[in-house]
C-alpha cells in the first residue's frame, strides 16, 4: 500500500561466464508502514545463472499486458477448474520448468519467455487496483460474480467501499468483506452485476500445497499506483521458500503491488502480494489456500486475527461490564493520550462504529491497522468532543 512516491534507483548486477546485466529497480524510499521494507528471514536459492534469468525477465517483460479473453468459472472455493485459463507447457519443457529448472539454451530460455507472455496476458484482466481513501494497492479477481482476493492491510477492516480500477480502464465500486489479519488475507466483492451479465473475467485457482522452493512464478501489479497507459506490470521470478503462512519468492515488487496475484509457470493463481522485504527481490505472499480455507468467514465479512508484530492499540482501559465505554485509565504517551483523550471521558464513537460498551471500543479497535488515523466522539463534562487518533501497536 502507499500514499506517496518517493523513488530511487536500486542498481543490481548479474554476472554468468562473461556475460553482465545492469539493473535498475525501483522501490519506495518512504514506504506506508508498517508492510513496505519489512525484514525477512528466509531461505535463498543460490546460482548465478538464475539471476541473470530473472534480471533478464525483468527487462523483458516490465510491460503492459495485451487483451486476452479469461474463461468464466465458478465462485472460490472449489474453482480449482482449469478449463479455458490454464497455460499448458510445451510438452517438451514441462518437467524441466513446472518443476522449477533452469533453461540450458537460449532456445528453452526463448520458450520460458513466451510461456510468461501467455500467463501475463491472463493476469492483466484479472489484476485490479484497490484504493480506499487515499491508499493504493492491488487486488485479483476471483470469481465471475466478482470476488476480489487482496492482503488485509490493503482492505484495512470490513464494510469499507472501494474504488476498483480493471486494466481497460473502467472503474467500478466494491465493499471490502472478512480480514484474516494473522496471515495478512482480505477479501472485497464488487458491488456492479456481473460485467454485463458475461461474468467478471477471473484467475483460476492452483494449489499452494504443491509449491516447492526453485518453481518459476510470474507476480502481477501495479508499482508505484494504477497507471492505465502502462496497465498491470508482471515480473518473472522463482520461489524460494514455502511455509504454511507464507511463500517467500524473488519476484522484485515495491509500494502499491501489495494485495496483487502471483502465478505459476502455468496461469495458476497460487498466492497474493503481503510484505515487501528489505530487499527488492526477497518478498512475502500469503498463499491461496488460506483463502480457500477460510472462505466462508472472510465472505460473511468477519475479521479476525493479528499479523505479528502489528496488533492495534489505542491505550485505555475501562469496566467491560457497565452499560457505557467509560474511560479509567490512560497509558502515558499511548495514542489516547497523544490524543488528549482523559480519565473520565466516556467513548461515544470510534470512527465509523457506535459505541455502547467497553466491548464494542475494543472490538472497533482491533478491526483497525497500525498508523490509520481514526476520529473518536466521546462526552466530557456534558460537552461533545471530536478527537483524531493514530493507531497505535502493541511492542
Amino acid at each position: 500500500m502507499i500514499n506517496d512516491f518517493i523513488f530511487y534507483p536500486f542498481i543490481k548486477t548479474f554476472r554468468k561466464k562473461g556475460f553482465r546485466l545492469s539493473l535498475s529497480l525501483y522501490r519506495t524510499n518512504k514506504p506506508s508502514p508498517p508492510f513496505a521494507g519489512t525484514p525477512l528471514k528466509g531461505a535463498h536459492l543460490n546460482g548465478g545463472i538464475t539471476r541473470s534469468i530473472c534480471a533478464l525477465f525483468w527487462i523483458l517483460f516490465i510491460l503492459s499486458a495485451p487483451n486476452s479473453k479469461l474463461a468464466v468459472g465458478q465462485d472460490f472455493p472449489g474453482n480449482g477448474s482449469t478449463a479455458g485459463t490454464r497455460v499448458s507447457l510445451p510438452a517438451e519443457l514441462e518437467p524441466l520448468l513446472a518443476a522449477g529448472g533452469v533453461p540450458q539454451t537460449l532456445e528453452q530460455l526463448r520458450v520460458l519467455e513466451k510461456q510468461q507472455q501467455r500467463v501475463a496476458n491472463l493476469a492483466a484482466k484479472c489484476t485490479v487496483s484497490v484504493q480506499i481513501g487515499s491508499a493504493q494497492g492491488c487486488g485479483v479477481i476471483v470469481s465471475d460474480s466478482g470476488y476480489i482476493l487482496t492482503a488485509a492491510h490493503v482492505a484495512m477492516r470490513p464494510n469499507k467501499t472501494a474504488v476498483i480500477k480493471l486494466s481497460d480502464g473502467r472503474i467500478v465500486t466494491a465493499t471490502t468483506r472478512g480480514l484474516y489479519r494473522s496471515v495478512d488475507a482480505g477479501l472485497i466483492k464488487i458491488n456492479e452485476g456481473q460485467d454485463g451479465g458475461a461474468g467478471w473475467p477471473h484467475a483460476t485457482l492452483g494449489d499452494s500445497n504443491n509449491l516447492k522452493p526453485g518453481m518459476w512464478c510470474i507476480a502481477s501489479g501495479h508499482p508505484g499506483g494504477y497507471d492505465r497507459g502502462r496497465g498491470p506490470v508482471t515480473r518473472v521470478g522463482r520461489i524460494l521458500a514455502v511455509e504454511n503462512d507464507k511463500i517467500v519468492t524473488d519476484c522484485a515488487l515495491i509500494g502499491g503491488d501489495s494485495g496483487g496475484p502471483l502465478f505459476d509457470i502455468e496461469g495458476r493463481l497460487i498466492a497474493v502480494h503481503s510484505r515487501i522485504g528489505n530487499d527488492v527481490a526477497d518478498n512475502l505472499h500469503i498463499p491461496i489456500n488460506h483463502y480457500d480455507v477460510n472462505w466462508k468467514r472472510l465472505a460473511a465479512g468477519e475479521s479476525w486475527g493479528y499479523l505479528d508484530g502489528f496488533k492495534p492499540m489505542l491505550g485505555v482501559s475501562g469496566n467491560q461490564s457497565t452499560g457505557v465505554a467509560e474511560v479509567l485509565k490512560v497509558a502515558p504517551g499511548s495514542p489516547a493520550d497523544d490524543a488528549d483523550i482523559r480519565v473520565g471521558d466516556t467513548i461515544q464513537r470510534f470512527g465509523d462504529v457506535p459505541i455502547t460498551d467497553f466491548h464494542s471500543l475494543t472490538k472497533a479497535v482491533s478491526d483497525t491497522m497500525p498508523g490509520e488515523r481514526v476520529e473518536v466522539w466521546l462526552r466530557r463534562n456534558n460537552q461533545s468532543l471530536r478527537k483524531v487518533v493514530e493507531i497505535g501497536r502493541v511492542e
